[in-house]
């Protein structure tokens, strides 16, 4: 017996009759997510700069794991070993192949007596090492400057040692540089607390920031007006960034805004009003331009500076005011974390301007990155599945 269904008209065409009203089943318009996360993932990339954060990551991890090696008393340290702390650095591969790609600094042999197949760190990479070391004691006022200048900035005249102490690597500072500077320098620093470093002497005049010489420069080189240049900041965009309808008129404006400096102890203490948020938020901007200045290789992490916000009164989000103003840093999301850069100081992933510190770093990156080429050196990893 055949039955049939009569299905109402209203449920064909996709509606439901309810009296003199009729519902109709739609997809409704979801209006595009405006957050950081979305201008940071649809922002227009410097692959240069992603480069090199990929360079740097890989180097970081070869030094850490000279630190660890360094720490053990034995003086061989087995391959086996060394593939336990993988999870301790954060190495995604293999220790096997991590070793083999990196000939240049490596170097795999057979224990004499256990026989089993031990590593350790070529010449060449202990060399620079210890240049590296070298060359920051010698570079011992420079980092006194930088640490004076960061104390300066601060709204109180002190920093927390445990995030200077976070930052150690990005202003050219030892492990210990709380015994080698602050402690060797009590008329300039000193531990009021366990964890917090003072500034003992408050000079009068107040030093010039770095962004101030390009200011000079642009006055004098290219004869513009002081009105122009007085309160600019180096601008380059990268490359494929869409300029918008009326981005230009708004960025000249905020060129000439005044800004409250970095430097001056009574502006540091202000207030901010409802008339000056935007020089309030562009005081935090030459902050952030002053600290990264002031850094070895003019980089640090985003998770880092955020341990400043405090000191330096930025209550602004670090991460929205670095996508704003994209002419002058530049965000990696490349690696574990986010790095910050300042653009200006960069030209195809070097250093305009380079200091002793970043030379030896940068022969030790060179050196990473030789891999296996200009080596006839095998090592003998076939023994151990790794």
């Amino acid at each position: 017996m055949l039955v049939l269904l009569r299905i109402p008209f209203a449920f064909l065409n996709g509606s439901i009759s309810f009296g003199h009203f009729n519902c109709y089943i739609q997809k409704r318009w979801k209006k595009p997510v405006n957050s950081a996360q979305t201008r940071l993932e649809n922002r227009a990339r410097d692959l240069q700069f992603d480069k090199l954060v990929r360079q740097i990551k890989k180097l970081k991890l070869i030094l850490r794991l000279h630190e660890l090696m360094s720490q053990r008393r034995a003086s061989h340290t087995s391959v086996q070993l060394v593939s336990r702390w993988s999870n301790v650095v954060g190495l995604n591969v293999g220790v096997g192949s991590f070793i083999q790609k990196h000939p240049r600094i490596f170097e795999v042999y057979t224990h004499p007596v256990k026989r089993n197949l031990c590593c350790r760190y070529s010449q060449e990479m202990l060399d620079l090492i210890a240049e590296e070391a070298l060359v920051i004691r010698e570079s011992e006022m420079v980092a006194v400057q930088r640490l004076k200048k960061l104390l300066m900035m601060s709204r109180t005249g002190r920093l927390n040692a445990h995030a200077l102490w976070l930052v150690r690597t990005e202003f050219g500072l030892l492990d210990d540089f709380r015994a080698s500077i602050i402690n060797k320098y009590p008329e300039t620093f000193r531990l009021v607390h366990p964890d917090t470093v003072e500034l003992v002497d408050q000079d009068d005049s107040s030093p010039a920031a770095e962004v101030e010489k390009w200011r000079e420069n642009e006055y004098k080189e290219k004869w513009l007006s002081e009105y122009e240049t007085r309160y600019a900041f180096p601008i380059q965009f990268p490359t494929g960034f869409k300029i918008e309808k009326g981005y230009r008129e708004m960025l000249k404006t905020w060129q000439r805004l005044p800004y409250l400096k970095p430097y001056d102890p009574s502006e540091a203490n202000c207030i901010r009003t409802s008339g000056g948020i935007e020089r309030f938020e562009k005081r935090a901007v030459g902050i952030l331009h002053e600290f990264l200045s002031l850094t070895v290789d003019n980089m640090v992490d985003i998770e880092r500076l955020s341990h400043f916000r405090r000191d330096f009164n930025m209550t602004a989000n670090l991460r929205e005011l670095l996508l704003k103003h994209p002419g002058i840093f530049y965000i990696s999301t490349k690696g574990n974390s986010l790095t910050v850069f300042l653009r200006e100081k960069y030209a195809k992933g070097c250093l305009l301007e380079p200091n002793p510190v970043y030379l030896v770093r940068r022969k030790m990156l060179d050196l990473v990155l030789l891999q296996c080429r200009f080596t006839n050196r095998k090592q003998p990893l076939e023994e151990l599945n790794l």
